[in-house]
């Protein structure tokens, strides 16, 4: 069982003021209309309405239709008797909450009803007395019930517009947490597809070169080895220390290392080679030709290329069977397409491997997409027979937008 609410305090507050004004009004025999005009002579009758609408303001806010129905009744039978104002000014709130705390049908009916009433009271007083003081009982009724009805219409359409406002703004804090949020996880995706690419790829060729330089007894092979090995490790930290100075505080003063670019995919086709002459892999490498007059490519354009070239090096050397690594680039006015492939099945090459972290594919993928491109990854079939494993990336060229991040 639901107890009722109990009052609130500022409807006890109007309450009380309002039944000690009329008990004061009472007791100074002051009221509203001659005995003339009064049906009920007794003073002690107009205490009835008086403590039955004061009774009423205590319900204003949780009951408001019911208050002013039963109010409306003390009222009339109020003006059956000499009358008390105070018993009035109580109705005329009672109208305005009805309004203001009552459902949203009742809110538009009571202004609607009581003007009604109001032209409704003027035309018949007047047809009554065939007078022009008719229409002052008309206007009083007005003051009475439409006037504190309107009221209460323009102040819940304040309020309601407020709550409105309020709620579009918490709104608008949510979509900015939201799209914080979202450019936060963004952010650390990038970064840990950078982390990825540079730990990782070089990390890797640092593997797989100790691995030969340890499986074979040849000082001419292990001096190698350990030259691309050193390689791998100036370029790796060089690499780690541009993202570490980009994402630095107060690191403007220092110029970071400028990003990987397509210049350097032949060299890094060379470190691969040195590195899967151990597992019987070759590799082939088919740069994009020149274009007399072409632009340039993007900063972010150049990059992927770069990454998704160093991560399918590295996955060959890590899963490929004997055979022949083709790295190809064509470039058209519209997009950069890379191809990676290799022997697919077989025998891989022997010795301790180098563990991946299965974010590879991921990594390229993202970087693609990012780019507005498209990426695909997986076995086919060979133009001379037997199966290959291809990655093939298309990457768009954008001339009249601003370069995205890669």
């Amino acid at each position: 069982m639901t107890l009722p609410r109990p009052p609130h305090r500022g409807d006890v507050l109007l309450s009380a003021i309002g039944l000690a004004l009329g008990l004061l009004l009472w007791a100074l025999g002051l009221h509203m209309q001659g005995p003339q005009y009064a049906v009920f002579h007794a003073d002690w009758l107009m205490l009835v309405p008086l403590f039955a609408v004061a009774g009423l303001e205590l319900v204003r806010r949780t009951l408001p239709r019911t208050a002013l129905l039963v109010g409306t009744l003390a009222v009339v039978a109020d003006q059956l008797t000499r009358g008390n104002i105070a018993t009035v000014l109580m109705f005329t709130d009672l109208v305005y909450a009805a309004v203001v705390y009552g459902t949203p049908a009742s809110a538009r009916r009571i202004p609607v009803t009581t003007g009604l009433i109001t032209v409704g009271v003027s035309l018949g007083f007047l047809a009554w007395w065939q007078k022009p003081e008719g229409l002052l009982v008309g206007v009083l009724t007005g003051l009475v019930s439409f006037a504190p009805a309107a009221t209460g219409a323009i102040v819940r359409a304040h309020r309601e517009a407020a709550d409105a406002a309020r709620l579009r703004a918490e709104q608008t804090a949510l979509l900015a947490e939201m799209d914080r949020r979202e450019a936060v996880v963004a952010e650390r995706a990038r970064m840990a597809r950078e982390l990825h690419d540079m730990v990782a790829g070089h990390l890797s060729a640092i593997a797989i070169h100790s691995t030969a330089a340890l499986s074979l007894d040849d000082p001419a092979t292990t001096r190698e080895a350990m030259g691309v090995i050193r390689e791998n490790s100036v370029e790796g930290l060089s690499e780690m220390r541009r993202l570490i100075t980009l994402l630095r505080d107060g690191a403007g003063h220092e110029e970071p290392a400028p990003a990987p670019t397509l210049a350097g995919l032949g060299a890094l086709v060379r470190q691969a080679e040195t590195a899967g002459a151990a597992g019987g892999l070759a590799f082939a490498w088919d740069g994009p030709p020149p274009q007399d007059g072409a632009a340039p490519l993007p900063a972010p354009v150049e990059l992927a290329a770069y990454r998704i070239v160093q991560e399918s090096l590295t996955n060959a050397l890590k899963h490929a069977a004997p055979g022949t690594v083709s790295v190809v680039l064509d470039r058209t006015d519209e997009a950069l397409t890379v191809q990676v492939t290799s022997v697919h099945g077989g025998t891989a090459p022997e010795g301790p491997r180098a563990p991946g972290s299965g974010a590879g594919l991921v990594g390229m993928r993202e970087r693609a997409a990012l780019l507005g491109g498209a990426f695909e990854a997986g076995p086919a079939d060979a133009p001379g027979g037997g199966r290959i494993w291809r990655v093939r990336a298309v990457l768009p060229v954008r001339k009249d937008d601003k370069e995205p991040s890669a």
